[in-house]
């Protein structure tokens, strides 16, 4: 099974070996300036029902509020993840194109705030919160 991406998406403009294991993650910008990160459900990130993987729905999920809270500041702040809660609504299954959207609530001095959901055919499956610790400034032109 590919991974291939609806028309709009690119491979995801940051990675790391834990993402490159997990992934292929997409992102595509919005309407708004931002962007929304996507996922093609294949068999590796299944569990044992078949389904998508919890952890890999809360790991979407990070690095969507991360990387869309980050970037909706300039100069970039660093941020660290202090807290992500979620609530499980739906389920996604191989197969499936899973979207993560975020709405950035706050930027502080010292935390950030965001909320995600992540939707599969049409319908909001997970719905996360996160906060962060920001740990200072990215230099300018340092990768997001």
């Amino acid at each position: 099974m590919d991974a291939n991406p609806p028309p709009g998406f690119e491979p995801l403009f940051r990675s790391s070996p834990f993402l490159d294991h997990n992934g292929p993650f997409f992102f595509r910008k919005d309407d708004q300036g931002g962007f929304v990160v996507g996922l093609r459900i294949l068999p590796h990130h299944a569990n044992a029902r078949g389904g998508a993987h919890g952890g890999l729905l809360m790991t979407l999920c990070d690095i969507a509020l991360g990387y869309r809270t980050t970037r909706s500041q300039t100069p970039h702040p660093m941020l660290t993840t202090a807290s992500v809660t979620a609530d499980f609504a739906g389920s996604a299954k191989v197969g499936d194109w899973v979207e993560a959207h975020v709405e950035v609530h706050k930027v502080g001095g010292r935390l950030a705030f965001a909320n995600c959901y992540l939707v599969s055919n049409g319908e909001r499956i997970v719905r996360a919160s996160a906060v962060f610790a920001r740990t200072g400034d990215r230099p300018p032109g340092a990768a997001v």
